[in-house]
């Protein structure tokens, strides 16, 4: 707009150069050669103050300073504007301000009438916010609850491995004779060659320099990272699917030989290490089903994404992915060949390993976390855990935890340290009162104790005649699942003396209490059905034999049956051959062998056993 102000301007001036006189041209020139203050009565530039407004309407920025040329003069003349500008912007400001007061005005009366009226409120805006204040504060609650999960089950590496701690039990002499004696003898079966190349080394177990190369049949992906968490999943090759869809034939058809087939061409195929795991496990060949375990978890760890440690507690492992199964069937059998062999600590990292992977504890690491940890006398780990894990502070209605803490509490204040420590366990409670409101909670699971232990003192038949202790019954399926399961589990805990007086002394106390005060019974046993409320079992997907020590064995027909199936031994013996499955026949060179013959082929390949099956065939002739 500025521009089209000063065109009309300098159009006026040409007009009146062409009806002026001379004289007029020369007072003009005086005109422009003095200052604004000196201008004539009737100066054209005052357009530029009356149009004001509609530059500032179309967008244009004020004009501080035009300069135009004269016709005839060098130097531009510099125009300014005039002085009472700044009056007039301040009273356009004046009704801008008045307009929006009385806008507001106006808004706050309608939104009076709408409240009045009933008709419209105004939006919570305070609720608003605090119910944002409340979601991030709940977030960061999450988070920091996953962070303090994630702290308590980070794993001691050093302590994984069975070996470091039987080094510290029996000297490194004795478990380093040991070892040299064990490859000796491997060294011997194989004709005294051994394997060219050296083991990757893992956390988990120490490899054998005679078990093949890791084959990459199998690899890790990060899926997503979410709180701090990393989610993976196991990936498998085309080579390894091809073996997977053989080993459904074989397994479907029953037929162990055809799993040996599939480990001598894919020595690292998990699911067939842990059949035969099983296998031997129950021919009672344990330390044959545990180099299998050994070998599998080898190659499961061999595939480990490089974001993936069990050092840290943040990595899951969703066990509804079909690929990451075997890895927590291994670790399970891991921990249980551990404790078997009296490394209780290796056990208890490799539990809280299992844990931390998948927090729906599809294995029940949940159940048998505090019987390692009190084994490996970790009892401020203990403590600290069942304050710190769920973080609503309830794993004490469990009837593993409500047992086991007491026992935990009566080591610690036996041990006498440091004086800090004192203090410490003077602000809790005693071993005593725990012991007797584990009695209180679940009293079911004091018979079964004195049965399974066995607990033989004259003073446990007067106790079991107590109505609150002999007639006690879970009352519902999940806590009778996970008493009897605490029971199989940790009943060889109560053998030590000073455990069975402190069991003995709650009980009495428990007892005699509950003669006078029936009512405590009762709120007792109100806590019980609230905290188990469900009319189904939800823990019946976890076996009560798999947490305990004995292992049974079948009778040979049975495994035989087993092994091969009675159909598939059948239809062997009639030579008919082609009612096997074509999917599942095993090829001609172990087709009838002997099973564990074919799976120590598969561990050691260049190693040639023989066909036993002239063998058997002239036994058979005989």
């Amino acid at each position: 707009m500025s521009a089209r102000l000063l065109r009309r301007v300098l159009k006026e001036k040409e007009e009146e150069k062409r009806l002026g006189s001379s004289d007029s041209n020369a007072d003009l020139d005086e005109e422009s050669d003095s200052p604004p203050s000196a201008a004539p009565s009737k100066n054209p530039f005052d357009l530029l103050d009356e149009q004001e407004d509609e530059e500032e309407v179309d967008g244009g920025e004020p004009v501080n300073a035009i300069e135009h040329r004269q016709p005839g003069v060098r130097s531009p003349t510099t125009i300014y504007p005039s002085s009472n500008r700044k009056s007039k912007k301040k009273k356009k400001k004046n009704k801008e301000e008045a307009r929006s007061t009385t806008r507001s005005k106006s808004e706050k009366s309608f939104d009076t009438i709408l409240e009045d009226l009933s008709i419209g409120v105004k939006p919570p805006t305070d609720q608003i916010k605090l119910r944002n204040i409340k979601a991030v504060s709940s977030d960061i609650q999450a988070k920091e609850v996953a962070l303090r999960t994630s702290s308590i089950l980070a794993v001691d590496p050093k302590f994984l491995k069975a070996e470091n701690e039987l080094r510290k039990i029996f000297g490194s002499k004795v478990v380093n004779s040991f070892e040299n004696q064990h490859i000796g003898s491997s060294s011997r079966q194989i004709g005294g060659r051994r394997a060219a190349h050296n083991p990757r080394k893992t956390l988990l177990i120490s490899p054998s320099s005679y078990w093949p190369r890791w084959d990459g049949s199998m690899s890790m992906e990060l899926l997503e990272t979410k709180d701090g968490l990393h989610y993976f999943r196991y990936v498998h090759s085309q080579s390894y699917r091809h073996a997977q869809e053989a080993f459904e034939a074989a397994k479907l058809a029953n037929d162990l030989n055809a799993i040996g087939s599939i480990l001598a061409h894919y020595p690292y195929h998990v699911e067939s290490l842990l059949t035969f795991a099983e296998v031997f496990k129950y021919s009672g060949e344990n330390q044959s089903s545990a180099d299998a375990i050994a070998k599998c978890l080898f190659a499961l760890e061999c595939a480990w994404h490089p974001l993936f440690s069990p050092s840290h507690g943040n990595c899951q492992l969703k066990y509804t992915h079909d690929t990451n199964k075997p890895l927590f069937t291994a670790l399970f059998s891991h921990m249980k060949n551990m404790d078997r062999r009296g490394c209780h600590r290796s056990a208890l990292e490799v539990c809280k390993f299992l844990l931390s992977l998948d927090p729906d504890d599809p294995m029940g690491a949940l159940f048998c976390i505090d019987y390692f940890s009190l084994r490996a006398q970790e009892y401020h780990w203990l403590e600290e855990f069942s304050e710190i894990y769920g973080s609503d502070n309830s794993l004490w209605l469990f009837p593993n935890f409500s047992y086991s803490l007491p026992i935990a509490r009566f080591y610690l204040e036996g041990d006498a340290e440091s004086s800090t420590e004192g203090v410490l366990q003077a602000e809790k409670a005693t071993a005593l009162d725990l012991m007797k409101q584990a009695l209180m909670l679940h009293p079911s699971v004091l018979q079964k104790l004195v049965v399974k232990a066995p607990l033989k003192d004259s003073a446990w038949t007067q106790i079991l005649r107590n109505v609150y202790f002999g007639c006690a019954k879970a009352g519902n399926p999940s806590l009778e699942h996970l008493i009897n399961i605490y029971v199989e589990r940790s009943y060889i805990m109560w053998r030590f003396p000073e455990l069975q007086n402190l069991l003995k002394d709650a009980a009495l106390m428990v007892g005699e209490s509950l003669k006078e005060h029936s009512r405590e019974a009762q709120d007792w046993s109100c806590v019980r059905k609230e905290a188990f409320s469900s009319e189904k079992n939800e823990y019946s997907h976890l076996m009560v034999s798999d947490f305990s020590d004995t292992i049974p064995s079948l009778p040979p027909e049975e495994l035989r049956q087993f092994m091969v199936g009675p159909q598939m031994a059948h239809d062997i013996q009639d030579g008919d051959r082609e009612a096997i499955p074509e999917r599942a026949r095993a090829p001609r060179e172990v087709m009838g062998r002997n099973a564990a013959l074919v799976f120590l082929e598969s561990l050691l390949p260049w190693v040639d056993y023989g066909d036993d099956r002239q063998q058997d065939h002239d036994q058979d002739m005989n």
